[in-house]
């Protein structure tokens, strides 16, 4: 379970577990830049499950993976269509056959499942 809490102006401090940060907007959008925004927030979290996921299959298979570099950047969003890029740098002596395999493994990742999913948010408000 995620819990915020409202801190200075836009900046919101989330916990989860024993792990604290703060994310805000940036001054020219009223924020005082005090953390990741949120949609670098959705994009690191793409990103970070990619990495672990290719990591994990990697390691798996005994691939001689020494790194994962991503770059995930918002081109557009809409409420109807939305494009985030996706880059991904594998490093190591991998065959073209495993670099390819670890990209098709990169569309495993959980939140790449979710975030091309049919999306519901429920909400309610809680006295």
């Amino acid at each position: 379970m995620i819990q915020l809490k409202n801190g200075n102006k836009t900046e919101v401090i989330s916990t989860i577990r024993n792990h604290v940060w703060a994310s805000d907007v940036t001054a020219d959008t009223g924020g005082e830049d005090r953390g990741p925004n949120p949609h670098e927030l959705l994009e690191s979290a793409l990103a970070a499950c990619t990495s672990i996921t290719i990591q994990m299959y990697a390691r798996r298979k005994q691939m001689t993976l020494t790194d994962v570099r991503i770059e995930c950047t918002t081109v557009s969003e809409s409420k109807t269509d939305s494009v985030i890029s996706r880059k991904i740098e594998l490093i190591g002596d991998l065959t073209a056959d495993e670099r390819k395999r670890l990209l098709e493994i990169a569309d495993k990742c959980p939140i790449h499942k979710l975030l091309t999913s049919q999306i519901q948010i429920q909400t309610e408000s809680v006295v």
